[in-house]
This record gives structure tokens, sequence and C-alpha cells, in this order.
């Protein structure tokens, strides 16, 4: 098995990419081993001394680690961990149910555009930054969105909230007056 790194905006975060599904569909957030109980294979790598967060995509994995530790020591634990466990054909999960996209009660037409342009035109590019952005509500002309994985915590994650994410959502959809992120 071969496994590929990608650096991503936030320095905290490394993406590892195993050549396999690793959700298939849907994400997983876990930002303390404490939420982790339903996932092996995130409880094997908060076992190592250092990484504080753990993101599984459809394809990858974003680790974040504490801001003293070094990559270069915490890297290849990571990668020694992540082989392990595909190679011991470990669950990724061990339930269906996974933290995508979150639902709020029934859509209204603005909330269903909005939610229809973050899938096709925002959730794939911050997806190849190793992260994820959830719908959390709209409501007086303000989005409220969560970003998980490599953005939440990112530095750049702001700029792409306010210049990138909502100029596009005023672009396409008129009622959006702003974008707020929810933590």
């Amino acid at each position: 098995m071969f496994i590929q790194t990608e650096a991503t905006p936030n320095p905290a975060t490394l993406k590892f990419l195993p050549g396999c599904d690793v959700m298939g569909t849907g994400t997983a957030n876990f930002t303390g081993p404490e939420q982790a109980n339903r996932s092996p294979l995130a409880l094997r790598l908060f076992a190592i001394d250092g990484v504080t967060g753990v993101f599984l995509g459809q394809d990858f994995i974003t680790v974040t680690k504490m801001g003293a530790r070094d990559w270069d020591v915490l890297k290849p634990q990571i990668l020694a961990a992540i082989m392990d466990h595909f190679t011991a054909g470990d669950a990724v999960m061990l339930e269906s149910a996974v933290g995508d996209a979150a639902t709020v009660g029934e859509d209204d037409e603005i909330s269903a555009q909005i939610k229809e342009l973050l899938e096709t035109r925002v959730r794939p590019a911050v997806a190849q930054d190793g992260g994820d952005i959830i719908f959390c509500g709209f409501e007086d002309g303000i989005v409220y969105l969560h970003m998980q994985g490599s953005c939440s915590g990112c530095p750049s994650s702001t700029a792409t909230l306010k210049h990138g994410i909502e100029n596009m959502l005023r672009y396409y959809i008129p009622e959006v007056v702003e974008v707020r992120p929810v933590e």
C-alpha cells in the first residue's frame, strides 16, 4: 500500500491519501479521542501523541497536530497507523451514521439553492485541501457554515469564506447578504 501525503493551507494539518475509499460517501470529523469511539481508524490515530484532530473524507484522511509537534516525527507514525489499519481490513466506521451535511428541517428554495452551490462548487475545492464545509442554516440573509478538517482553524479560512464563498453565493443568490462561520 502506498499512501500519498499532501500539504494543506493549514500548517497544523496534513492530508493522507491511502489510494482507496475511506468513507465512500459522507464525512466524519473528530476533534478529540472522546468523540472517536465510532471510528477504529480515528482511535488508532488519536493514540499517536500529538494528534489533536482527525477528519475522514471520501478518499482521504486529514490529521491535525498539536502546534509544538513536528511533522517529521508524526508523519511516519501516522503513515504506519493508516497502513496497519487498512492492511488489517479493519472498519473505518462502526456505524453507518456519518457527520455529513446537516439537515435543517425542510429546505426552503433559497436554502436548497445554497446547498446545491456548496455541494457542486465549494465542497470539491475544499476537499482538495483536506477539509469540508457544512451548511448550518440561512436566516435574514446570512448563511451559516461550519468548516471541518484542514479548513477548521486554517489561517486562510476566513478569506475563503468571505472572499470566495460569500462572493459566489451573493452572485448566484441575491438574497444572500453575508456568510458567517459557525464553530
